[in-house]
């Protein structure tokens, strides 16, 4: 069977999902509106599902007529806190939340393939669980929902990005790491407050911090393999109250990546003696707290094929497009720390209808046209991966 053949049934449903999605994006953990037109979708199409992980994670399951194997296609649901700024007319309607992420997509995509398979359940040997996940972007939905039970009796997983990277009509998947580990650091600096005339009295906080933030960067220059990947990030720097007063207390908020497990391990205790260092070589002091979020988005080698070959099905020979590993973090990884996994990018990016935006940024747009084909490399995948019997 060519599920090509299928499309032109289901691409109305799947922008209309995507567009009924994006007006109302909701913050990670929080996504309840989301949840529910999730669950409603599915009640119409008479999938059964559980909350799982979190109030707002949805596992959804759907048996074929004949035992088989298990595989988890999973879609993340969350928005970000970002103003849109695109001027479309189903723009957000959630001031200051935007799926600037894609995250609409992935709901839509998901929802669609479950309309597919569904429609294919007494064809299907095996099952198919659609897991809608919340908190991808907080790198907290992943393992709270297999906590609950998500991987419960799955042989494998598969999950699709939309990316703005790759151009629409393609598909990026690489064997090996495609996404990197993304961590989070606080680093608190203690020094002694005091007027802004008088600086031999104080302790600067904020000198220490601006240095500490400058220091870190040796972390990759001096102290990583050049060979090797990582990234070091201060994205966030507090201190001061007024500006004739020197600060006793400054916090620098940032995020570690790279692609090694050992390099991984190596972060905390160089955050750390850089901070509490370049502290004291100023009179003051620093404090580390390390949150390990999500290790690298690791694709296992055979899953990895089936997307290549599922990708030249819908899409043509020239499907492939050759993205290198990025630097950007996904919680999809801890599926497959437990079971073969893989992840692809769905290119979406298209100059003739404004699909030339970064993820996150506040223009971000897709090719819309594109998405029913993501939904069908779901259903395909499921396909391929149980057997579908010919009639």
């Amino acid at each position: 069977m060519n599920l090509l053949d299928l499309e032109p049934k289901y691409a109305d449903y799947q922008i209309q999902m995507r567009r009924l999605f994006h007006t109302c994006p909701e913050a990670s953990t929080k996504e309840f509106e989301t949840a529910k037109l999730i669950r409603a979708e599915l009640d119409k199409m008479g999938i059964p599902w559980r909350e799982c992980g979190m109030p707002t994670g949805t596992l959804a399951t759907i048996k074929g007529a004949r035992p088989g194997r298990t595989i988890l296609l999973r879609g993340d649901i969350d928005g970000l806190e970002v103003t849109e700024k695109t001027g479309l007319e189903y723009a957000s309607k959630n001031e200051g939340f935007m799926h600037a992420c894609g995250h609409d997509c992935h709901i839509s995509m998901l929802l669609t393939a479950g309309k597919i398979l569904n429609d294919l359940r007494d064809r299907l040997s095996g099952t198919v669980v659609l897991c809608f996940q919340p908190a991808e972007e907080v790198g907290k939905g992943a393992a709270a929902m297999i906590a609950d039970g998500a991987l419960e009796g799955v042989d494998a997983a598969f999950g699709i990005h939309v990316w703005s990277d790759v151009p629409t009509g393609h598909v990026a998947v690489r064997t090996g790491p495609m996404m990197a580990a993304g961590d989070e650091f606080e680093i608190e600096v203690f020094g002694k407050a005091g007027h802004g005339a008088m600086p031999h009295c104080c302790s600067d906080a904020t000198l220490m911090a601006s240095a500490i933030a400058l220091n870190l960067q040796t972390i990759v220059s001096r102290e990583t393999d050049p060979i090797d990947t990582a990234v070091v990030t201060v994205g966030m720097l507090n201190s001061g109250t007024r500006f004739n007063v020197i600060s006793g207390y400054a916090k620098l908020i940032g995020t570690t990546r790279c692609f090694k497990p050992e390099i991984r391990a190596r972060f905390p205790e160089q955050l750390e003696r850089i901070a509490k260092e370049t502290a004291r070589a100023m009179n003051g002091d620093a404090k580390l707290t390390y949150n390990a979020l999500i290790p690298p988005t690791f694709n296992d080698a055979d899953m990895a094929e089936r997307v290549r070959v599922a990708a030249k099905k819908l899409l043509g020979e020239n499907a492939l497009y050759d993205y290198p590993p990025s630097m950007g973090g996904e919680d999809f990884a801890n599926y497959q720390e437990k079971v073969p996994g893989a992840m692809c990018f769905l290119g979406v990016r298209n100059e003739t209808c404004g699909a030339v935006y970064a993820q996150h940024h506040n223009c971000y747009q897709v090719d819309e046209a594109m998405l029913v084909k993501g939904a069908l490399l779901h259903a395909q995948m499921a396909v391929d991966y149980l057997g579908l019997e010919c009639q």
